[in-house]
C-alpha cells in the first residue's frame, strides 16, 4: 500500500495552522498531502461561538470555521488523509518517511502543525459540560461570562492571566488552587491580587463540575486539602488553567524540542534543527495559542517550506 511517489510536501496536522499551510502550499502548486488526523480540525472542533476570528463579525462556530477552512485548501487542490500518523523517519535535507502502519509516503518537505491539547483535570463534568460552562481558554470564551459568577484553577501565570482577562466581564471570579503558594511569577500573581472582583480560593482542589438543570454548569465541587472539608460553589463559569501538551511525540527525539515537549524553530522562521523541516502552530507556541496567530504561523511554514523547495530544487 506504500505510496512510491515522493511528495514535494507532506502536512501532518490538520488544525489552523495545518489547514492556512496546505492553502498557501496549494496556491503554490506544490500539491501538498495533508494528513489530517482522525479528529480532523484541532481543538476549534470541540469550540462553540468563535468571536474573535476576523472576518466573521457575527461569529462563528468552531467545527464550521474549520470546514470553511478545510474547504478553502481543498479547492486549490489539497489531497486529505483522515488518519492519525503513526510514525516519522525526518533526514536532514533528503526524503522524510511519514508512515500509517505499514503505508510509507515519502517527501521532499514536511509541515509539522500537530497543535497542543490543553491539559485536563480529569474529574466528573469536565468534558461533558465542555463548552456549557466549562472552558480551557480565558482568551477564547471569557467576554460570553460578563456579569456572571466564574471560577479560574490553576496556580501558574495562565491561570493569572486569564483570570485577569476573565475579571474585566465578570462580576466576580475565585482564582482556585490546590496549595496556598502559587507557582505563578510575582508580578503575575500581584496584578490577580489587585483585582478587586477577584478572590483567591487556597488550598482548595476541584472534585466535580455540577451541571444544572438547564445542562449548563452550575457548581463546582472543591475539597479544602488540608481538613478534607467539601463546599460546592455556584458558578456560570469555570476555567482550566493548568497548562498545555503539544503533540509532539512522533517527532521527539528527531527535532529539537524544549523540556516541555515544543518543537524548536529558528524565530522569525519555522525552520527546525532538520533542513526541510518546519514547524507551525501550537505545536511551537508557548505563549498565544490563537487560532488566528496559528493560522498566521501556518502561512510562514508554508513560504518556508516554498522557498526551501525552490532552492533544493
Amino acid at each position: 500500500m506504500s505510496s512510491p511517489e515522493v511528495e514535494n510536501l507532506i502536512i501532518i496536522g490538520g488544525g489552523p495552522a495545518g489547514y492556512t499551510a496546505a492553502l498557501y502550499a496549494a496556491r503554490a502548486e506544490l500539491n501538498p498531502l495533508v494528513f489530517e488526523g482522525f479528529q480532523w480540525g484541532g481543538q476549534l472542533q470541540n469550540t462553540t461561538d468563535v468571536e474573535n476570528y476576523p472576518g466573521f463579525p457575527e461569529g462563528i462556530m468552531g467545527p464550521e470555521m474549520m470546514t470553511k477552512f478545510r474547504a478553502q485548501a481543498e479547492r486549490f487542490g489539497t489531497r486529505f488523509v483522515s488518519d492519525d500518523v503513526d510514525r516519522v523517519e525526518l533526514s536532514d535535507g533528503g526524503i522524510h518517511k511519514v508512515f500509517l502502519g505499514d503505508e510509507q509516503y515519502q517527501a521532499k518537505a514536511v509541515v509539522l502543525a500537530m497543535g497542543a491539547e490543553p491539559k485536563r483535570l480529569g474529574i466528573p463534568g469536565e468534558m461533558e459540560l465542555s463548552g456549557r460552562g466549562v472552558s480551557t481558554c480565558g482568551v477564547c470564551d471569557g467576554a460570553f461570562f460578563k456579569d456572571k459568577t466564574t471560577m479560574v484553577i490553576g496556580g501558574g501565570d495562565s491561570a493569572m492571566e486569564d483570570a485577569v482577562f476573565i475579571s474585566k466581564f465578570a462580576t466576580s471570579l475565585d482564582l482556585v488552587h490546590r496549595r496556598d503558594e502559587f507557582r505563578a511569577s510575582k508580578i503575575m500573581q500581584e496584578r490577580a491580587e489587585s483585582k478587586p472582583n477577584i478572590a483567591l480560593k487556597t488550598p482548595y482542589s476541584p472534585e466535580e463540575f455540577i451541571a444544572g438543570e438547564d445542562g449548563a454548569l452550575a457548581k463546582v465541587r472543591l475539597r479544602r486539602a488540608d481538613n478534607g472539608e467539601v463546599e460546592d460553589v455556584a458558578v456560570d463559569g469555570a476555567f482550566v488553567a493548568i497548562g498545555h501538551i503539544p503533540r509532539s511525540e512522533v517527532v521527539v527525539g528527531q527535532v529539537d524540542t524544549d523540556d516541555e515537549g515544543y518543537v524548536k524553530t529558528s524565530e522569525p522562521s519555522t525552520k527546525t534543527s532538520l533542513a526541510g523541516v518546519f514547524a507551525v502552530g501550537d505545536l511551537v507556541d508557548h505563549t498565544y495559542r490563537q487560532a488566528v496567530t496559528a493560522a498566521g504561523s501556518g502561512c510562514a511554514g508554508a513560504l518556508d517550506a516554498e522557498w526551501y523547495l525552490r532552492d533544493r530544487d
